[in-house]
């Protein structure tokens, strides 16, 4: 059996994968890409879209991080991340969803349009886990990731502002849900708060995520502020993450 993810080491799709098959205890080799470079391995493997994750389980191709948590729960199916219960099944893939469409790009058009006047912190996360020159080639060429990734990601004062705002409805929301009950469908952990504090896991920087955070003290201002301020409702999943983030 060969398992190999092909992923960002900073995408929070990725970690979605990288905590599954941690939390089913798969032994696997991540292919960490440079994003831009990626685009001919993806499709080489996918002969579609480039986007990441992409799980390889012997030849097995799987794109996405939802089917690819579809995928191991039904080829590995202990521990399951899907609950049995038809109605709560139904919970967790709607929140999956719901998190995978609204949650990750806010997430990401915030964080990004903040570090990308950041080059010296953004380059080593963005080069993680690839040869060191790839670091070097970035630095060299950030006026054009910067402007490639803002078009392509649409990233702006404007939508960031936008996605603060569903940061923060949705942070309330999960916040007042998990002060209700453990977890986000049934009593027992699933993809969907996998999914949750996944996503979010970057705002709290784990030291799980194959990455290398910055500082408190290089973390730019306007994050940071925001980060004091919601600090409350980011524990709260991040008490999700460090209670399930680990080998079951």
């Amino acid at each position: 059996m060969a398992l190999k993810l092909y992923q960002f080491a900073i995408s929070h799709y990725c970690e979605k994968i990288r905590w599954a098959l941690d939390y089913k205890g798969l032994n696997h080799v991540t292919v960490s890409l440079l994003p831009g470079q990626h685009v001919k391995t993806v499709r080489k493997l996918t002969g579609k879209a480039s986007s990441v994750p992409v799980l390889d389980h012997d030849g097995q191709i799987v794109q996405g991080s939802a089917r690819i948590l579809d995928y191991l729960d039904e080829t590995f199916p202990e521990p399951s991340l899907t609950p049995d219960d038809p109605e709560l099944r139904t919970q967790a893939l709607a929140w999956e969803r719901r998190l995978d469409d609204e949650a990750g790009p806010a997430i990401r058009c915030y964080y990004y349009h903040h570090f990308l006047q950041r080059p010296k912190i953004l380059v080593p996360m963005l080069a993680a886990g690839t040869p060191y020159y790839n670091r070097i080639l970035l630095s060299l060429t950030f006026s054009r990731v910067d402007e490639v990734m803002r078009q392509w990601m649409k990233i702006n004062e404007k939508t960031a502002g936008k996605s603060r705002q569903v940061m923060e409805g949705l942070l309330n929301e999960l916040a007042g849900i998990y002060s209700q009950q453990p977890f986000l469908a049934g009593d027992r952990f699933s993809r969907a708060d996998l999914t949750a504090a996944a996503l979010f896991s970057p705002l709290f920087q784990p030291p799980e995520y194959p990455v290398p955070w910055p500082k408190p003290a290089r973390i730019p201002k306007g994050i940071k502020a925001w980060l004091d301020q919601w600090r409350p409702q980011l524990q709260t999943l991040e008490k999700i993450y460090a209670g399930h983030r680990k080998p079951h």
